[in-house]
């Protein structure tokens, strides 16, 4: 396991919000196919990009902010909240179609056509957006899509999803963000200094999009399913992340018929955007 600094110093980062007059530009919002506003943010200039997060995070954390302008160097980059997170809005009831929906609606601002990053439950959004969005999707790059990998892990997810929904139904939103995080293996002392760090109110806001990072990520990878994908796909894999995630790119990278698969050195689930921007860049292009 990481030393326990490590994760502070990455936890002090991802819990700074910033603001739309410190990163300089206006907030944009389009229209899901369902109504639901998507915010969204806009950098660089160069081929489209549309940067899908994972859980727990929306387009103002810093990280996320950070990894938006690194990839600006490249790439105009589309950087949106997904439903419920953020200035988006969270029509219900929530399905992967209607997020696939967004997704497509975000590619339409862009142009009509994008290429596509997926960080962690936002690699089943991409990986699923190459599936039933034909040639809007130019390419896809997915980083440790977090599918369980084998029965034993989904028993123990599905668990850890009946604990979380539980709070989420008491309206214990502080208590389901602990809980999903500790049950992802983050180190418990690191989950109980959360609320010491300044952006701890904007992430238990987040809780509730929790089960729907839930519901995309409780079964194992669509390999068979996988075969179907005609765009190219570029599977990365942090070569320090959890061994369940290397299954997992494994096996979407054998399934996929013009698929690349990269483990990036030293590198964990927090990719650094500087590292992994080489690897974008040359797949893309």
């Amino acid at each position: 396991m990481k030393p326990v600094y490590e994760w502070f110093r990455q936890a002090f980062a991802f819990l700074t919000p910033i603001s739309n007059k410190e990163v300089g530009i206006c907030m944009n919002s389009t229209r899901s196919k369902d109504g639901t506003i998507l915010a969204y943010d806009v950098y660089g200039s160069g081929p489209a990009l549309l940067y899908i997060t994972g859980a727990s995070c929306y387009r103002s954390f810093k990280p996320i902010v950070d990894d938006a302008k690194v990839f600006a160097t490249c790439f105009t980059v589309y950087n949106y909240d997904r439903r419920g997170r953020g200035e988006s809005g969270n029509t219900l009831p929530y399905s992967m179609e209607r997020e696939i929906e967004d997704v497509e609606a975000m590619i339409d601002v862009a142009g009509g056509s994008a290429y596509v990053y997926g960080h962690s439950s936002g690699a089943v959004l991409a990986l699923e957006a190459a599936f039933r969005l034909g040639g809007k999707v130019r390419k896809v790059a997915l980083y440790d899509a977090p599918y369980v990998h084998d029965e034993k892990e989904k028993a123990e997810y599905r668990q850890l999803s009946k604990s979380v929904q539980e709070l989420l139904d008491d309206g214990r939103n502080a208590a389901a963000m602990r809980t999903f995080l500790k049950g992802i293996g983050m180190p418990r002392v690191f989950v109980s200094l959360l609320p010491l760090f300044p952006g701890w109110q904007k992430m238990k806001a987040l809780a509730p999009t929790l089960a729907y990072d839930i519901a995309l990520t409780q079964d194992q990878a669509p390999v068979e399913r996988a075969a179907e994908v005609t765009v190219p796909a570029l599977i990365g894999v942090g070569e320090k992340s959890p061994g369940g995630l290397h299954d997992v790119a494994r096996q979407l990278a054998k399934a996929i018929p013009n698929a690349k698969f990269s483990q990036l050195t030293g590198q964990n689930h927090m990719v650094s955007a500087k590292k992994l921007l080489p690897l974008l860049s040359d797949f893309f292009r």
